[in-house]
């Protein structure tokens, strides 16, 4: 997808202080991806509402000078450091409802997770999934019902023969849904994921 000069990313917008709208959705967007991963980390889920908390509030002064260098890579990998060492903090502290971490720590100067490699690895999936996840919010908007449903059970296993069947659909019905929705998904997700880039 072309995005026209005067188009600014997510991120981009974000930086700029007065823009509480863009901050806003920032935070609507990532929380669920944030949240996600850390209850699959092993987080209860009030320790991982406290991890977002921390982490958007360093967001909110750091993406302020946010760029892309060589070393740091792409935004999801610098999102990716910051939710890890805020999770390396919660889990390092010996009552972690005794006290918060420090939302004031530096971003990326906390110490490292040892388990780099495999939460590497598990960011990436819970950010594919995250993408997934939006565009099909953007879907269930978007499409008539009934083609959202067809959508889901296919997704959910479901035979095509079986849910042309049960919705007295022609399976050549069932399988233009699947085709039309799931290229529109695709769509979603690369502008999502476009967005994410800063100009």
């Amino acid at each position: 997808m072309e995005q026209s000069a005067t188009r600014l990313s997510l991120i981009a917008r974000v930086r700029d202080p007065a823009n509480g709208t863009a901050w806003a959705e920032f935070e609507q967007r990532y929380r669920d991806l944030v949240q996600h991963y850390a209850l699959a980390r092993g987080l209860q889920f009030c320790d991982a509402e406290d991890v977002c908390q921390i982490v958007f509030f360093r967001l909110s002064k750091y993406l302020r000078s946010f760029s892309y260098s060589a070393e740091r890579g792409r935004f999801r990998s610098y999102l990716g450091a910051v939710v890890r060492n805020v999770i390396f903090e919660q889990k390092a502290r010996p009552h972690p409802r005794g006290g918060a971490v420090d939302a004031d720590d530096d971003v990326l100067e906390a110490a490292p997770d040892p388990h780099a490699d495999e939460s590497d690895e598990a960011w990436e999936q819970e950010w594919v999934n995250h993408h997934c996840r939006t565009a099909l919010a953007t879907i269930r908007q978007t499409f008539e019902p009934r083609s959202v449903e067809v959508f889901e059970a296919l997704l959910a296993g479901a035979a095509p023969a079986n849910v042309a069947a049960e919705r007295g659909l022609s399976l050549d019905a069932v399988v233009k849904i699947r085709q039309r929705v799931r290229a529109r998904m695709q769509e979603l997700i690369q502008e999502q994921i476009e967005d994410e880039d800063v100009r």
